[in-house]
């Protein structure tokens, strides 16, 4: 039992810090010798990376953000090969390390707990718990995103469509519970965004980059 509290410690531990890695911060600093910390809205995330950096770079960002999500859910059955049946269901560990995951990146312990917001680490982990519904909201995000122009409308809303899609396909419980918190940190993320659509000074996407 003590053993496999250890491994559940040592996957989500590793799930953590694969999240963790701030690509956007690095793709900034390693290729164009810029802190995307310091620019555009300073947030350590993709759409910042687009906005400043161009589209090449934010593509790049996006696609490597969604990238942890998704090792992270790949990694369960490397480091607890004999979970199954035991403490939790295997479908638990790989939600609970999609979550960690998601924390890491909004929480990054390399950039003194400073990150993200969570939304394409959020796709990668979806697309390999639940492919059909993470689709579902992709769509979502892209049509969404496409009429309002808004990032932040697009994330929120398209994360709620996720939500909504696992109780509509009745998803197992895990799922569901991963989906109603990647909506509500989602959401907690984007406060301020939610305050700046208020005022109307929500930044759209498409922004002059950094020359």
């Amino acid at each position: 039992m003590a053993n496999e509290f250890a491994r559940t410690a040592m996957a989500l531990i590793a799930s953590y810090l694969i999240g963790s890695i701030p690509f956007s911060f690095l793709i900034g600093k390693v290729f164009y010798s810029a802190d995307i910390r310091q620019l555009g809205s300073r947030n350590v995330g993709a759409t910042n990376v687009f906005r400043v950096l161009g589209k090449k770079a934010g593509v790049f960002a996006m696609l490597l953000d969604a990238g942890k999500g998704f090792f992270a859910i790949l990694i369960v059955p490397k480091m607890l090969p004999e979970y199954a049946g035991n403490i939790l269901d295997a479908s638990y560990y790989q939600v609970l390390c999609g979550i960690f995951a998601v924390i890491g990146h909004n929480w990054t312990v390399f950039l003194k707990f400073k990150g993200g917001k969570g939304v394409a680490t959020s796709i990668g982990v979806a697309l390999g718990l639940v492919p059909l519904a993470a689709g579902i909201a992709v769509l979502s995000f892209v049509t969404l995103l496409f009429i309002s122009k808004y990032v932040s409308v697009s994330s929120m809303i398209s994360s709620v469509i996720f939500f909504a899609a696992l109780l509509f396909f009745r998803e197992a419980y895990p799922l569901i519970i991963f989906g109603g918190l990647a909506c509500l940190m989602i959401i907690i993320r984007h406060i301020p965004n939610i305050k700046r659509l208020i005022k109307g000074t929500e930044n759209k996407l498409w922004q002059k980059k950094l020359q």
